[in-house]
């Protein structure tokens, strides 16, 4: 989501008899998995803080960022909007944070083909179409050069390990977030328990400070984002199970490692800078962990609005498209719109098409993938 500026089973457990049950872990193997924790209701809350994330990020890609397309304009055109979209990129320290509660919660009681494949029906069939509109915006109009190779390991969404650019450099953040998935498929092999998690969530943190001299480590587990996840996955056993010490201290924790990142992310996003602007982004991340800390105790629980579950579904392709196509279009109609009129019909048109997208693409495409999916796991499960 920063565009270019960073681009950073184990066998089970032997059975044995059952020991005692506890509140929070209980004995499991790879055929049976844990009981998911008491259910509650959807916390619409976080569908509305992820569109507000990506917006966010729009606002730092289509006014901000060197590669908006504004040159100086966009600073005189958009005045004091464009002082605050200067930290718009701060946007995915928040997916980051909401990412790791809400897969913490919905991996729970799932074996880890099931973990598997919900990850690729929720994230492949935007991401398909993104690629290709993407590829063929930059052809039609000559922004970049995309070649046909480029194109085919961007589908695959496994280019950074090949070493291929991105096509939208917006999908930086999505090898990030596949790497997490396969660390924490460790933890969904072995069988989701509170006690794996708080294991999992302290080993990741203290091994992402250590490697920090490893180049290659480093990005290997993501240690740039490791506290935003850590932290999130603390704060669904908060909201879970209640607030214990240690999960506040793994919080408080992750917050600190957090606000020491914070630096050179500032330096990718904004080059040279000074405590000036390292004390509104500290200042941004501490109220992302501090309402993500009262989600976790309870705060906006009832809230209930059905259009956040749509905002929610607007969120994954508006930020999968927003960039190329913002950007190519800002390129070509700058000096025959004026920058507000221009910018306001751009992300209205962008919302627009992410609910197309989501219609008639994602959620189509999701279904038959889902029983695909379905089927091949169950056809795997019975094999000899």
């Amino acid at each position: 989501m920063l565009g270019t500026m960073r681009s950073q089973e184990m066998a089970p457990p032997a059975q044995a008899a059952p020991p005692a049950q506890t509140p929070l872990e209980t004995h499991v193997s790879r055929e049976t998995p844990p009981p998911k924790p008491p259910r509650k209701p959807r916390l619409r809350i976080l569908d509305g803080l992820r569109l507000l994330a990506a917006l966010a990020v729009v606002g730092w890609h289509l006014v901000a960022a060197p590669t908006a397309g504004w040159a100086e304009d966009g600073v005189r055109d958009f005045g004091p909007f464009a002082a605050i979209a200067r930290y718009g990129w701060l946007g995915v320290e928040l997916f980051f944070l909401i990412s790791g509660f809400v897969i913490c919660m919905s991996s729970w009681g799932r074996r880890v083909g099931d973990f598997a494949a919900s990850r690729v029906v929720r994230l492949y069939p935007a991401y398909w179409l993104a690629v290709l509109a993407s590829a063929a915006v930059l052809a039609l109009f000559g922004a970049r050069e995309v070649t046909w190779p480029q194109t085919a390991a961007n589908l695959t969404m496994l280019q950074n390990p090949l070493g291929v650019p991105d096509v939208d450099p917006s999908y930086w953040t999505l090898a990030v977030e596949l790497r997490f998935y396969l660390l924490f498929a460790i933890v969904v092999a072995l069988g989701v328990t509170y006690r794996r998690v708080v294991y999992f969530c302290v080993i990741w943190l203290a091994v992402s400070v250590f490697v920090s001299g490893q180049p290659w480590l480093a990005w290997l587990i993501s240690a740039e984002n490791v506290p935003y996840f850590v932290a999130g996955m603390a704060l669904f056993l908060v909201h879970r199970f209640g607030g214990t010490p240690l999960l506040w201290g793994i919080v408080t924790a992750s917050w600190l490692v957090a606000l020491y990142r914070v630096d050179s992310h500032l330096t990718a996003a904004l080059g040279e800078h000074g405590p000036a602007e390292w004390i509104p982004a500290g200042l941004i991340v501490t109220g992302f962990f501090a309402l993500m800390s009262l989600i976790a105790a309870g705060f906006g629980s009832r809230i209930g609005w059905p259009w956040l579950v749509t905002a929610g579904a607007l969120t994954y392709p508006l930020y999968l498209l927003h960039q190329t196509l913002g950007v190519t279009m800002i390129g070509r109609l700058r000096g025959h719109v004026p920058g507000w009129l221009l910018l306001i019909a751009l992300v209205a048109a962008l919302l627009g098409l992410a609910w197309l997208v989501h219609r008639y693409v994602e959620r189509p495409l999701a279904a038959w993938l889902k029983h695909a999916a379905t089927s091949s796991l169950v056809a795997m499960r019975s094999a000899r």
